[in-house]
C-alpha cells in the first residue's frame, strides 16, 4: 500500500524528520506543501524553509502557496489526486483543502492532546513543570488541535530538560508515530477516538509579555519559565545596573535552594558565578545573552561587564 498518494505539509525543521521518515520508508509523496520563501537577516537574504531544502533535495514537487484558498492552488493539488495528507508544523487548513484527500488529513501535534493544544506546546508543558508530554496524530477538523485522536507516544520530561531538547525528541518520536499512522491507516485499522470533553491545559501563542521573567515566583517556577523558553525564544528581563538598563536572555540555569532575605531579583556576584534571589531560593546564571552581544557563559561576562553594588533584575 505504498503506492498511495501522499501530500507532505510542513516548514520547519521539526517536520523535516517526518517527511524524511516517509521518503526512506518508500512512500510515494506527490506533493510538499510549505511556506513562501521570505527574506531574512540584514541583509534580507532570501530564506527557503527546513522542509523546502529537504524537499528540494529529494526531488519532490513543491508547492508554496501564499493563500490557501487560491483557485490555482486547489485546482493543483486536485491534480494531484491525493488519497491522504499529513500536516506537521504548518498553519491551519482551510475546508478545502484537508476535506479532499479519500483517506482524509492528519496531524501532528508535540503534546497528549486535548493538553497543550495551540502554537507551543513544547514550552508550554515544561513552562508548567510537567513531568511527561508526548505527540499525538489526529484527523484535522474546522476546529484548531480538536480532531479524532489517531495515536499517541508519551515521551518523559526530565528536570533539567529544555524546550530544545525535547524538541528534538519530539521530533524523532513523532516522525516515527507519522509512520505507524499513515500503516495503520491505509490497513484500514484506525480507529479514531473522539478527544475528551474536560478542560484541558492550553499552549497560546508565545509572545514579548509571557516571556519575560518574574521575580516574583517561586524558584521551581522560575526555572522552568527560563528552560522552556530555552534556547529560542528565550525568557528575558531588565538588568537595572546603577540605574541603567539593558535587556537581557537567560537561557540557562541552576537552582540552589537556600532561605534568604534578599528582595526578589537582587543579584549576587562572586569572582566565578552570578545568582539571583527569588522566593525561597537563588538561580545561578550559567548562560545569558546581552541585548547586542552574542550569548555567553556567566564567567565570560564577569571577566569584562562591570557590576554596581545596587544591581538587580527587574
Amino acid at each position: 500500500m505504498k503506492t498511495i498518494r501522499i501530500v507532505f505539509m510542513g516548514t520547519p525543521e521539526f517536520a523535516v524528520a517526518s517527511l524524511k521518515a516517509l521518503v526512506e520508508n518508500g512512500y510515494r509523496i506527490v506533493g510538499v506543501v510549505t511556506a513562501p520563501d521570505r527574506p531574512s537577516g540584514r541583509g534580507r537574504k532570501i530564506n527557503e524553509s527546513a522542509v523546502k531544502k529537504y524537499a528540494s533535495s529529494k526531488g519532490l514537487r513543491i508547492l508554496q502557496p501564499t493563500n490557501l484558498k487560491d483557485p490555482d492552488f486547489l485546482k493543483e493539488m486536485e491534480s494531484l489526486a491525493i488519497d491522504l495528507q499529513i500536516v506537521v508544523a504548518f498553519r491551519m487548513l482551510p475546508v478545502e483543502v484537508w476535506s479532499k484527500p479519500k483517506l482524509g488529513t492528519f496531524n501532528l501535534h508535540a503534546s497528549l492532546l486535548p493538553d497543550y493544544r495551540g502554537a507551543a506546546p513544547i514550552n508550554w508543558a515544561i513552562i508548567n513543570g510537567e513531568t511527561k508530554t508526548g505527540v499525538t496524530t489526529f484527523f484535522i477538523n474546522e476546529d484548531i488541535d480538536t480532531g479524532a485522536i489517531l495515536k499517541q507516544t508519551a515521551v518523559p520530561i526530565s528536570v533539567t530538560e529544555s524546550a530544545g531538547t525535547l524538541h528534538d525528541k519530539l521530533m524523532i518520536t513523532g516522525s516515527q508515530l507519522v509512520l505507524d499512522t499513515v500503516e495503520m491507516i491505509v490497513n484500514g485499522k484506525a480507529n479514531p477516538v473522539k478527544q475528551e470533553a474536560r478542560q484541558y491545559k492550553s499552549a497560546p501563542k508565545l509572545n514579548k509579555d509571557n516571556c519575560r521573567i518574574n521575580w516574583e515566583r517561586p524558584l521551581i517556577e522560575v526555572y522552568n519559565h527560563i528552560r522552556g523558553l530555552s534556547p529560542y525564544p528565550g525568557a528575558w528581563t531588565l538588568l537595572d545596573n546603577g540605574g541603567e538598563q539593558t535587556e537581557l536572555k537567560i537561557v540557562q540555569t541552576a537552582m540552589i535552594e537556600e532561605m534568604h532575605q534578599l528582595k526578589p531579583g537582587t543579584i549576587i556576584i562572586t569572582k566565578k558565578n552570578i545568582k539571583v534571589a527569588v522566593d525561597n531560593g537563588f538561580l545561578e546564571i550559567i548562560e545569558l545573552k546581552l541585548a547586542g552581544k552574542r550569548q555567553m557563559e556567566a564567567a565570560s561576562l564577569l571577566n569584562g561587564y562591570v557590576f554596581e553594588a545596587d544591581c538587580k533584575m527587574i
